[in-house]
């Protein structure tokens, strides 16, 4: 009878051991896991602002009238397309740390900024279009933020033109 009774407090014992040591394994994966998530999602997030730059660049060239579609899935953070300061932005609040904080850097025409938010960071990417084109949604002066979602967002990109003086209009919307 107490061989049984050992048994049964070795196991609960080397349970109790193997618990342990997985929540301390968990405990330090977890977190790198997490990292390197949010650096995958800031990464797809600078080849999707990419791509946009690249589709308002060839219906610039193709003329006044010329409307492209782009399909854009957005796991994490959000893409601001800022109309009242011709701008696309990108933001993510998270643990990868992509640049000194406080610093903008430049990337391929991108401006890159890291911001300390407690224990996270906050990572904002944007391209300026101040000086070459008037960003607007819907035909409007008016901010639209695209937050993540299972499907992809479907995007409108049409070249307005532009009247005397003023620089070209390109107009986003949302299918």
């Amino acid at each position: 009878m107490k061989k049984r009774g050992q048994v049964w407090i070795e196991t609960v014992t080397y349970t109790l051991v193997a618990f342990v040591l997985i929540g301390l394994v968990l405990s330090f994966v977890k977190p790198k896991v997490e990292e390197l998530q949010d650096q995958a999602a800031i990464d797809q997030s600078i080849t999707i602002i990419k791509q946009i730059d690249s589709v308002i660049s060839e219906i610039d060239d193709q003329g006044v009238g010329n409307k492209r579609k782009i399909e854009m899935s957005i796991k994490r953070g959000n893409v601001k397309i800022n109309s009242e300061n011709n701008s696309i932005e990108f933001s993510l609040e998270g643990n990868h740390l992509y640049s000194q904080p406080g610093t903008v850097i430049q990337e391929g025409g991108l401006e890159i900024l890291t911001e300390e938010k407690g224990k996270f960071y906050l990572v904002t990417i944007k391209k300026n279009y101040f000086d070459e084109y008037n960003i607007t949604y819907f035909e409007k002066k008016e901010n639209k933020i695209l937050s993540k979602s299972p499907t992809p967002h479907i995007l409108y990109i049409t070249n307005k033109g532009a009247e005397i003086g003023q620089n070209l209009n390109i107009d986003f919307q949302l299918g």
